[in-house]
């Protein structure tokens, strides 16, 4: 069962007909039910049942819904589930090829959150799920009527973006992230069906790893051309129970591992630990990461790193999740529990064995040496040297 729920993360995949691991978050709230709503909505969301016909709507709360904001506000985990728990996900069913769309797209457009005036067909319930990618959301309620009161205020990159019709999607993302727009921007832009040639509107789960993966896509041929790390550097910083620590070898090519933990009697873990790794080589990957969506957010913040000290390297990331980390949140703690540890000053050194004990140090664990390919690999390449000698 542990291994199972690390993997599953609440999509329900073990067949039971309520998750054993997040049953006990259920229990947190008493959410009175409303039947209408006046007030703030500050982006959209996208299901994936019963695709391609899905319920999508507005998010509405009057708080912030933006991860970076939560993150400089100092908000605990508590906080984020407080905020979260109050927040309502409208319904509507939707056809992905946009017939409906045009309401949640005026939201998804706007710099800032607009007003929404929304009637709901019965009152909203209590309808937590989680899924490992996605911000849980408290409440949920079938519309009958959604008004948008304000008018969108748009930005210039994002109105350009969004109305080129023969922009591929992965263009138009990179050009909205290296002019300032934020990935959680730019999901709810794809979420709403709002970029690309053949546009449509995307689940939100979905949308979240494919904004991360696009960008990613961009970048990864950027650094590939770029000069070795001229030495070893490793980053580490916790977040809400993640520590990721990063381990940077120079290389003038591109490799990235990843390494997950859940600890003894974390969310997902029981009594034994669960260990999940995967990696890459080259620009592309071939399947899913059987990690989910931290892969590609952990990956895309190291890629932001690279870049801008416009450096090459292979890249070990270690994720170790304690109990600390008692709700799932989304993938959004991963990216900015990454961000926050390559914000932080590495520790530079000068050998493959100096990096790992480095690491090791800062996780004050060595559990994911013996997982390491990477590592394994690098300790048994020889060099042209070896040859000569």
């Amino acid at each position: 069962m542990p291994s199972q729920c690390a993997v599953c993360k609440g999509k329900g995949l073990c067949g039971l007909p309520t998750c054993p691991v997040t049953r006990r978050f259920h229990a947190l709230k008493d959410v009175k039910p409303v039947s209408e709503y006046m007030g703030a909505s500050p982006s959209v969301f996208v299901g994936s049942y019963g695709y391609p016909r899905v319920v999508g709507g507005p998010l509405m709360i009057n708080d912030s819904d933006n991860p970076l904001q939560w993150v400089r506000d100092g908000l605990s985990i508590d906080d984020i589930v407080g905020i979260r728990s109050r927040t309502i996900r409208g319904g509507k069913e939707l056809d992905v090829k946009i017939p409906d769309a045009e309401k949640i797209q005026e939201i998804a457009l706007s710099e800032k959150p607009l007003d929404v005036e929304v009637a709901f067909a019965k009152p909203v319930q209590f309808d937590l799920n989680f899924d490992g990618t996605v911000a849980p959301v408290g409440m949920s309620g079938a519309m009958k009527k959604l008004d948008v009161i304000d008018n969108a205020r748009v930005s210039r990159v994002v109105d350009r973006c969004t109305s080129d019709t023969d922009l591929r999607a992965t263009e138009a993302a990179r050009i909205l992230f290296e002019n300032g727009t934020d990935v959680y921007k730019i999901t709810n832009l794809l979420t709403s069906g709002l970029l690309g040639v053949q546009r449509k509107v995307v689940p939100t789960r979905w949308a979240i790893t494919a904004t991360d993966d696009m960008i990613s896509s961009g970048m990864k041929r950027d650094v590939i051309r770029m000069p070795a790390l001229p030495e070893f550097q490793v980053f580490c910083a916790t977040l809400h129970g993640n520590t990721l620590c990063f381990l940077l070898i120079p290389a003038e090519e591109w490799r990235f591992e990843m390494i997950e933990r859940w600890q003894k009697q974390s969310l997902w873990s029981g009594d034994e630990e669960t260990v999940i790794e995967d990696g890459e080589t080259g620009l592309t990957k071939s399947k899913y990461s059987p990690i989910g969506g931290a892969y590609y957010s952990a990956r895309l913040a190291v890629l932001e790193y690279l870049k801008s000290i416009g450096r090459c390297a292979k890249v070990l990331c270690i994720r170790d999740v304690s109990g600390e980390y008692w709700a799932p949140l989304g993938t959004w703690v991963i990216r900015e529990a990454s961000h926050t540890s390559l914000r932080t000053a590495p520790v530079r050194v000068g050998t493959l064995a100096e990096a790992t004990a480095a690491a090791a140090a800062g996780l004050r664990t060595n559990f994911w040496v013996p997982y390491a390919q990477m590592l394994k690999d690098i300790r048994q390449q020889k060099t042209l040297a070896d040859f000569f000698s």
